[in-house]
């Protein structure tokens, strides 16, 4: 497995190691809700130094970004992040990444981390058959990122920051410093809450969370795993790459309708338009259960006897204490309210479809 430039910080922590697409990543330090609640009442610390960078850059940098991907980036301003789809020719999601408008003419894409590679290849055989002027740099190898995330975020981040974070908007980003380190910081995240996603030079990401967490102390912030971060972003309403979408999948068919641009033309923008026309088949909704048990990926929904979608992720909610889930669903069946049952094993077990997300923080 690979490691990012923080294991010895997790095996020192006793976290526990899992394999996250052939990275070695902790999954938890403590428990999983312990991370989660102290995410949502203070802050939490994450490695995610195994996603990817890829950065952009040359005379028609912005005209291969407009093909490549969903949204329409014309009116980005430097300084700004946009969420957007990277989709193949049939329309399917590859990955759903954010740009960040560096400069102009300069782009950043921070990408999941298992479809990085074909993100990559991908990219850069659409700018060499198009013969694009730019260039492409996977940066991903260089470069470390932390996750502040929670409500003291900014309060920590102050103390090591050189940027004034208030001024800081939600999806923007500044060139700061941290801990003394030349630094990206942008206002974003996997979790719902305020908090902040840190970029740095891998070989000093490891001095930057040690100063972090000593200056975190007195804050409550405590590092989190990926376990507690697949909660948090699922109370959120935010989807998991490869999990809950992949290249069989149109961004129509997910609550991504509003980063795709079909006035614009995209690679897979034909086959999305040709599936609109057509009539959109199942949509990914909200469930909770009402009924005793978790909906857990792979799990058959069903509506009166009736086969009607999939589950695609369920977990028990820290926050809300019930259990909540996301799955697929025939779009005769997605109005909130409507009654289904999971088949839990061998059990039909009560739900019911709701409105996403299932948490969203007082601001």
């Amino acid at each position: 497995m690979k490691k990012t430039p923080l294991y010895e910080k997790h095996a020192a922590l006793n976290a526990k190691i899992i394999d996250f697409g052939g990275w070695a990543m902790p999954v938890q330090y403590t428990n999983v809700i312990d991370e989660h609640k102290t995410t949502r009442s203070a802050a939490g610390l994450f490695d995610i130094c195994h996603m990817g960078e890829i950065e952009v850059k040359g005379p028609q940098a912005l005209d291969l970004l407009q093909l490549v991907l969903t949204r329409n980036l014309a009116d980005q301003t430097i300084g700004q992040v946009k969420l957007s789809a990277l989709l193949n020719e049939e329309g399917g999601v590859i990955d759903d990444l954010t740009v960040y408008k560096m400069d102009e003419k300069f782009y950043m894409l921070v990408t999941n981390a298992t479809p990085k590679d074909r993100d990559w290849e991908w990219i850069k055989k659409i700018q060499e058959d198009r013969k694009f002027d730019c260039d492409l740099k996977d940066v991903s190898d260089e470069t470390g990122k932390l996750d502040l995330q929670g409500p003291r975020s900014e309060e920590i981040l102050q103390k090591l920051s050189a940027a004034h974070l208030k001024n800081l908007r939600f999806y923007h980003f500044c060139k700061s410093r941290v801990a003394g380190y030349e630094a990206i910081i942008s206002r974003s995240g996997y979790t719902g809450e305020d908090g902040f996603e840190i970029y740095a030079l891998s070989t000093v990401i490891n001095q930057i969370w040690d100063k972090l967490m000593k200056a975190g102390s007195d804050f409550g912030l405590k590092p989190v795993g990926l376990g507690a971060r697949d909660t948090l972003r699922l109370e959120a309403g935010m989807m998991l790459n490869g999990q809950d979408m992949d290249e069989s999948v149109s961004p129509l068919e997910v609550p991504y309708s509003w980063i795709v641009d079909l006035k614009k033309n995209f690679v897979g923008s034909g086959a999305l338009r040709a599936k609109q026309d057509s009539g959109i088949k199942k949509k990914l909704v909200g469930l909770e259960m009402t009924g005793r048990g978790i909906a857990r990926h792979g799990y058959k929904v069903f509506h009166c006897g009736k086969e009607i979608g999939i589950v695609t992720s369920g977990t028990f909610s820290p926050t809300l204490n019930k259990a909540i889930g996301l799955a697929f669903i025939d779009i005769s069946f997605i109005a909130p309210d409507t009654q289904i049952e999971i088949a839990i094993r061998d059990t039909m077990t009560a739900a019911k479809i709701v409105k996403l997300p299932f948490y969203k923080r007082s601001k």
